[in-house]
C-alpha cells in the first residue's frame, strides 16, 4: 500500500526533503506526483528520524513542491527479468531502448540482489576461451571469476570488449552462453558502436545490453550495473547459462557515486571519493561466481580507464584488491601499432593456473606460458640495453632475446580486434617464437614436451 506526503519542505538540485514520514526504507522508490499530474521518479538516500531524503532520477526544475506530493511505492528498485531480454537493448532503468515492447515478465527482481553464501559457492576451474591470446595463453580467464581491464585515455578498450563479448565461449560445455553488457555513462556514439557492432556480427541473439549514455542522470548509472547483474543472476542461477558480464566505465560509476556523495554533504575520503567505495565496488564485483548444484555461472570483465595513467588512483586500487587480477592495456605498444595493446608482463591473471592444463586447454600450456613471460621479460631487457649501449653490447643470446620481444609483440600480441583464435592456434604460435630460442634456453619447459611439440613444429 502507498504512503503519501504533502509535506516536501525543500528540493536542492537533485535532493528532495521530505518531513513526517513514517516506515520508510533505505533505496525505496518514490514518486513525484505534480499537481498537473506529471509524475517523476526517485528513490530514498536517507532516513533521519521522521524525514527522507529522496534522490530524483531526473531534474527537479520546474517542480512546484507546495502543490505536489510524495508517494512511498514500499519497494526498492526492481528489474522485470526473463528469457526473451535476450536480443535486446535496455536504457540504465531497464527500459527498452531498442523501440520494441516492454519485457513480459516471469518475475521482478530487487536490483541489489542478494549476497551469495560463501560457503555455497564453488571454486572456478574452467577454461573460458575469448579468442584473444593474450588473454588466453597468459593472463586467462576462468569461469566464475572476476578479471578486470584497466585502460587509459584514448586507448581501444571498447573495441577489446566488443571483441571479447563476440567471441567468448565455454569449451566442452553444452550449457548455453550469454553475455550481459553494461555500457555506464559513455557517448551516444559508443552506445552506437556497440549496438551495431553486435547486430553486425550476431552477438547480440546472445546478448543483453543496458546502456546508460553520458547525459543521463547519475543516480541512473548507479542501478546499471545492478540492473546488469541483477539480469544475469537470473540467467546463470535460473535459466542455468554461463553468463559473461562485461561493465565499461567503471570510472564513470564511481564518479556518479562521488556526485551524489558531495550532494549528500558526505564526509570525503581520498580524491574526493566516499569513504565506502571500497565495499561499493565490492557490492559489484561479488555478485560473480559459481554456486555449487548450479549449472550456470557469472564471470566478470568490468572495464576502467584508470585517470592520469595512474595505477595507484582509487578506482584501480581498490579494483585490484577486491578482483582476481587486471588485464593492462598499455600506451607504448598502441603507438606502436599493436592491438589489442594488452601489457602482459605487469597483467595478471590468478586463477590462471586453474583453468588450464590437460583436459582444459592442452599439457603443455603452463610449461609454454612460463616459458614466453620470462623469454619476453628478458627481451626487453635486452632492447632496453640496445637503445642505451648499442647493439654491439648485445651477446649473441641477448640478440635472439631482443629478436623474440619483437616477434612476440607482432605475431603473439598483435592480432587485431577481429581474429579470432582457438587455444590451439595461441599455444602454436607460441612454440613457433620459442624456435627462435635454442632448445638450451627453454629451461622452464619439461623435455616431454620439447620432444613432442618443439621437434614437430621443426619438422
Amino acid at each position: 500500500m502507498f504512503k503519501e506526503y504533502k509535506t516536501i519542505r525543500e528540493v536542492v538540485g537533485p535532493l528532495m526533503i521530505v518531513d513526517g514520514v513514517e516506515g520508510v526504507k533505505y533505496n525505496e522508490l518514490v514518486d513525484i506526483v505534480c499537481a498537473d499530474g506529471e509524475v517523476r521518479s526517485g528513490k530514498v538516500l536517507e532516513i533521519n528520524r521522521d524525514r527522507a531524503v529522496v534522490q530524483l532520477f531526473a531534474s527537479s526544475q520546474g517542480l512546484q513542491i507546495s502543490t505536489s506530493k510524495a508517494r512511498f511505492l514500499g519497494h526498492s528498485q526492481e528489474l522485470a527479468v526473463s528469457r526473451d531480454m535476450l536480443g535486446r537493448v535496455f536504457d540504465g532503468m531497464g527500459n527498452p531502448r531498442d523501440g520494441g515492447a516492454p519485457v513480459l515478465p516471469e518475475k521482478k527482481l530487487d536490483i541489489n540482489g542478494e549476497p551469495i553464501n560463501p560457503a555455497a559457492r564453488d571454486y572456478p576451474n574452467e577454461f573460458i576461451q575469448t579468442g584473444v591470446s593474450a588473454i588466453d595463453g597468459l593472463n586467462t580467464l576462468v569461469r566464475g571469476q572476476k578479471l578486470p581491464v584497466f585502460s587509459m585515455s584514448g586507448l581501444p578498450h571498447a573495441n577489446l570488449a566488443a571483441q571479447i563479448a563476440r567471441q567468448a565461449k565455454v569449451r566442452g560445455s553444452n550449457a548455453k552462453f550469454a553475455v550481459v553488457f553494461a555500457a555506464i555513462g559513455i557517448t551516444f556514439e559508443e552506445s552506437q558502436y556497440f549496438v551495431e557492432d553486435f547486430k553486425r556480427t550476431g552477438a547480440i541473439e546472445r546478448t543483453v545490453m543496458f546502456t546508460n549514455l553520458a547525459n543521463d542522470p547519475a543516480v541512473e548509472r548507479i542501478a546499471t550495473p545492478r540492473m546488469a547483474l541483477t539480469c544475469a543472476e537470473y540467467l546463470a542461477f535460473e535459466c542455468g547459462m554461463h553468463v559473461l558480464v562485461i561493465m565499461t566505465d567503471i570510472t564513470n560509476y564511481a564518479e556518479a557515486l562521488r556526485e551524489v556523495s558531495a550532494a549528500r554533504r558526505e564526509v570525503p575520503g581520498r580524491r574526493g571519493y566516499p569513504g565506502y567505495l571500497y565495499t561499493d565496488l565490492a557490492s559489484l564485483y561479488e555478485r560473480a561466481g559459481r554456486i555449487r548444484g548450479c549449472e550456470g555461472s557469472i564471470t566478470q570483465i568490468p572495464i576502467l580507464t584508470m585517470p592520469e595513467d595512474d595505477k595507484t588512483h582509487p578506482i584501480p586500487d581498490l579494483t585490484g584488491y577486491i578482483t582476481e587480477g587486471q588485464i593492462i592495456l598499455s600506451r607504448d605498444l598502441y603507438k606502436k601499432g599493436i592491438n589489442p595493446p594488452i601489457d602482459v608482463l605487469p597483467s595478471l591473471s590468478r586463477l590462471k593456473d586453474k583453468g588450464i592444463g590437460k583436459e582444459k586447454t592442452r599439457e603443455d600450456h603452463a610449461d609454454t606460458m612460463n616459458q614466453l613471460f620470462a623469454a619476453y621479460a628478458r627481451g626487453k631487457e635486452c632492447k632496453e640495453l640496445s637503445a642505451i649501449l648499442g647493439e654491439a653490447a648485445l651477446s649473441e643470446s641477448d640478440k635472439l632475446y631482443a629478436k623474440f620481444a619483437e616477434e612476440f609483440e607482432k605475431r603473439y600480441l598483435n592480432q587485431g580486434f577481429t581474429t579470432d583464435r582457438t587455444i590451439e592456434e595461441t599455444l602454436d604460435i607460441g612454440w613457433e617464437l620459442l624456435r627462435i630460442l635454442p632448445t638450451s634456453e627453454l629451461k622452464r619447459i619439461r623435455k616431454a614436451y620439447l620432444d613432442k611439440y618443439y621437434e614437430k613444429q621443426e619438422g
